[in-house]
């Protein structure tokens, strides 16, 4: 997402928040913003300006007020938020249709085999401990949509070069052969 498209988003989010919302905000958030910052702080835009001058708030990283927002039970807001970050993150006209489809289909099979393993696999891929965080948050008892999350998230990072191998590699490395069995068999039976 572009920094101007974030801005926009930014200011419908402000726009939708009351005083009761802008207040747990800045509670949520006072051990990182000093206390006259915080008192000084009047609407969401103002809030927001801080959190982007603190680091915690940029085009490529939302999570924060993901998180945030989901804890003051604004999660309509959160999910437009994260849905929008998403859309704009993962650029399929990077990646070859090849490629592509057999993002898909490992994406399929490692989301019905992953399990509890999500996170080990989500360290090798190299996300973040705040972005495997923001998944727990957000999907902590649906596993499926957890690994579908993290696989998101990775390729979102990885942009054009995600590739299935790294995948596999991945899978491998966390002892998880069956899974990457599997996918290979997949991609056989494709051809």
């Amino acid at each position: 997402m572009s920094a101007a498209h974030l801005n926009v988003v930014l200011l419908e989010i402000s726009n939708q928040l009351n005083n009761e919302n802008l207040e747990s905000l800045k509670f949520l958030v006072r051990s990182e913003i000093g206390k006259q910052k915080l008192e000084r702080t009047k609407t969401g835009l103002q809030l927001f300006e801080v959190l982007i001058e603190r680091g915690r708030l940029a085009s490529d990283q939302t999570d924060y007020l993901v998180n945030l927002l989901r804890q003051i039970h604004r999660e309509d807001l959160s999910d437009k938020l994260n849905s929008l970050a998403i859309q704009s993150g993962i650029s399929n006209n990077d990646i070859s249709d090849a490629e592509k489809a057999k993002l898909d289909i490992a994406i399929e099979v490692i989301k019905e085999s992953l399990g509890k393993n999500w996170r080990k696999l989500g360290r090798k891929l190299q996300v973040t401990e705040a972005k495997l965080d923001s998944i727990s948050t957000r999907h902590p008892t649906d596993l499926e949509e957890t690994a579908v999350e993290l696989l998101k998230e990775w390729r979102k990072s990885r942009a054009a070069e995600a590739r299935t191998e790294e995948l596999i590699a991945a899978l491998r490395n966390c002892q998880l052969n069956l899974t990457a069995d599997k996918i290979e068999d997949q991609f056989e039976r494709g051809q």
